[in-house]
């Protein structure tokens, strides 16, 4: 195995009724879910997007379908990583809110101004529909180089649009607005391919339903945890067979989601630790630079060869919907070490499709291209079936398997507190502050002798040293 520094390569995170559907195509009506196969393009290195029809006279735009956001947004005035931007002067139907509005991702912000216009979506649901959507002014590191998208497509919940909860979603207003069932399905077909490579990996995105096509075997559905990102409960996690043993909770901390906005496998930092160690540790190579597994160094082998058969599967277990049993997903190797293009002339250079992360376990692209993922919405569930796509020189490369008995596991491994904004932790520290304030003046008023007034002298004065209000602030 030969590294290489990795610089230039290691991509950023783009910023960021179910079952009685399978046989709703109707080609006559508003849902026709085969003429929506296919209608991805993309790869896992800079996301999947849909292209997309706004205003009127109407602008094409390619857009990235995120299921870890909320707001709908393009691109409003020219930038040098974007190809096309959404002028709202040349749109007729274009009306402006006028409201200012500011989205952070894990890598990546922006900022504009609310409005609404009409869309069409050519390979998707048939009609024209009024949508929120944002025009970017201003951002940082969102729009990235060679990103073939102008725009996003937040498919979470409501919870997470900004500047508020009312600001309806796009797919709650075409749920509403052409009466579709409350629920999407996707499937990114990357599998094996070089990580931001030609851009042209096929995906299909299913608005109101599930295609039959799209998977094989059984749909296992993990419940929504909470309608806000897709949190879902992970039970354990195995690599080459072999139990993490980690406390459940560690898998949690402080959530789980699926997200495909995200291009890799996210861990949290104890999570990611103990992958990397088992990885290693079941690995036939034995010395490897720690730079692979971080990030900073890609390893090349000769073209003629295929180092998957090297690593180990890496196994998630889901709480299932009957809460006594699980089931697992499992990705191979072809998955996590991912191709990366122009390197060496004689040598194929991977990355590491895995890494570590502060505030979540982020099922991101590098797991999502081995499934069909539905998100139903309607049911408050997220489901998993194996994709006809997610194949290597003819060999699957996902699994999934079930049930198992969740008899070793916690009955809950999601912490039952949690605190979705930084406004809500603001809002806490601010009201224990002021019980801290009255409890304070309280004490004083009882250690005062009643009727009995004292005038202070320069000794009396509390410095800031000593002031609990201040350090209660702290």
């Amino acid at each position: 195995v030969v590294l290489r520094p990795a610089a230039g390569s290691r991509q950023q995170d783009p910023p960021g009724g179910a079952d009685g559907l399978a046989l709703a195509s109707d080609p006559g009506g508003t849902l026709n879910f085969l003429a929506m196969v296919e209608n991805l393009q993309g790869d896992s290195g800079r996301g999947y997007y849909l292209e997309m029809l706004i205003g009127t006279p109407p602008q094409a735009l390619n857009i990235l379908v995120d299921t870890g956001s909320s707001n709908f947004a393009v691109a409003g005035v020219p930038d040098p990583d974007v190809t096309s931007y959404f002028n709202t002067e040349l749109s007729s139907t274009y009306k402006s809110q006028g409201i200012d509005v500011t989205v952070k991702y894990s890598q990546g912000s922006w900022t504009g101004v609310l409005g609404t216009d009409v869309i069409t979506i050519p390979k998707g649901i048939y009609g024209s529909y009024t949508i929120n959507i944002a025009t970017i002014l201003e951002s940082e590191n969102f729009f990235l180089p060679g990103v073939q998208w102008h725009g996003i497509l937040g498919l979470a919940y409501d919870a997470l649009a900004k500047p508020s909860s009312s600001v309806e979603t796009f797919f709650d207003s075409l749920v509403r607005q052409a009466e579709i069932p409350n629920i999407f399905s996707l499937q990114m077909c990357g599998a094996g391919l070089p990580v931001s490579g030609s851009g042209t990996n096929g995906g299909s995105l299913i608005l109101g339903g599930i295609e039959p096509s799209l998977y094989k075997g059984d749909i296992w559905y993990t419940p929504v945890k909470e309608e806000w990102y897709y949190q879902v409960e992970i039970l354990k996690l195995e690599v080459g067979g072999q139990n993490l043993e980690l406390d459940c909770r560690e898998y949690n901390a402080d959530k789980a989601i699926v997200d495909s906005g995200t291009t890799l496998l996210r861990l949290p930092q104890k999570v990611f630790s103990a992958v990397v160690q088992a990885i290693a540790r079941t690995s036939l190579i034995q010395e490897f630079s720690s730079g692979f597994w971080t990030g900073s160094q890609l390893a090349c082998w000769d073209k003629t060869e295929k180092p998957w058969s090297l690593f180990p599967k890496l196994s998630i277990y889901l709480r299932d919907e009957n809460s006594s049993r699980s089931f697992r997903i499992s990705i191979l190797p072809q998955l996590y070490i991912q191709p990366i293009l122009g390197i060496g002339e004689n040598l194929q250079c991977y990355r590491f499709g895995i890494s570590s992360s502060t505030n979540a376990l982020v099922i991101g692209a590098t797991v999502m291209e081995g499934f069909y993922v539905i998100f139903d919405r309607a049911q408050k569930r997220v489901g998993f079936a194996v994709s006809p796509c997610a194949e290597v020189d003819g060999s699957p490369v996902s699994e999934i398997e079930g049930p198992f008995t969740t008899a070793d596991v916690a009955s809950n491994c999601v912490s039952s507190i949690s605190f979705h904004e930084p406004v809500l932790w603001i809002a806490s520290y601010a009201l224990m502050s002021l019980c801290g304030v009255i409890l304070l003046i309280l004490i004083v008023l009882l250690l005062i002798p009643p009727r009995c007034q004292h005038r202070y002298t320069d000794n009396d004065v509390v410095n800031d040293e000593s002031s609990l209000v201040r350090h209660r602030w702290k």
